[in-house]
């Protein structure tokens, strides 16, 4: 089973790249989810006023494949598919990039166009740390204080990673298992009386 994908470990930094008096900018991003998009595009318009085009692509989720390409203006696939078109090509997933284009009055041409948008993206992953991750799957456990021996140890012996836990008389830990250990895990819980468990998103 397929359980690890290739992102970035973190940002990028600026790459910059110029063709005929036109300056593009490269950047990379690690990216969670779409929300966190309008909020890096925001800082990059007020980074860089004067540029007409801001073009990016992204790619999120490892088993649903969710992506766009947006052009911004450029003539139609000249900008975010030869971008994303770079983000297949290193194989990664959870990450943006962001092509900014300040015009320097000397029009490229659609070939002209698709070559620089490529070359800037290809840079600019060159430029990054590209590590591996795991696929993970998230369960929330809920049992009685009366039960936090039996459930801690099962934790320990798998050596499971807790993110959030709730204790009182009814008790909740949010656990993070490796999808591969998934169906494991969730069978020793699933099978222990007075303990419940579900996965959560």
């Amino acid at each position: 089973m397929e359980d690890t994908y290739k992102t970035i470990a973190y940002s990028s930094s600026e790459i910059i790249y110029k063709e005929k008096s036109s300056t593009f900018y490269g950047y990379a991003f690690p990216l969670e989810s779409e929300t966190e998009l309008k909020s890096i595009l925001e800082t990059l318009r007020k980074q860089h006023p004067h540029a007409v085009h801001y073009c990016y692509a992204y790619q999120l989720g490892t088993e649903t494949i969710l992506y766009r390409a947006i052009d911004d203006g450029e003539p139609s696939n000249t900008a975010g598919i030869p971008i994303y078109r770079q983000i297949q090509s290193f194989s990664l997933t959870n990450i943006l990039i962001v092509v900014v284009r300040i015009f320097g009055g000397i029009k490229l041409g659609v070939g002209g166009l698709i070559s620089a948008y490529k070359t800037t993206a290809q840079l600019t992953l060159e430029s990054c740390e590209i590590i591996e991750k795991t696929v993970n799957i998230h369960y929330v456990i809920s049992f009685d204080y009366k039960n936090i021996n039996k459930v801690m140890r099962v934790i320990k012996e798998k050596k499971i990673e807790i993110k959030n836990q709730k204790m009182d008389f009814s008790c909740e830990i949010e656990i993070i298992v490796r999808k591969k250990n998934a169906p494991i895990v969730f069978e020793i819980f699933d099978s222990m009386f007075e303990i419940a468990i579900k996965s959560v998103l």
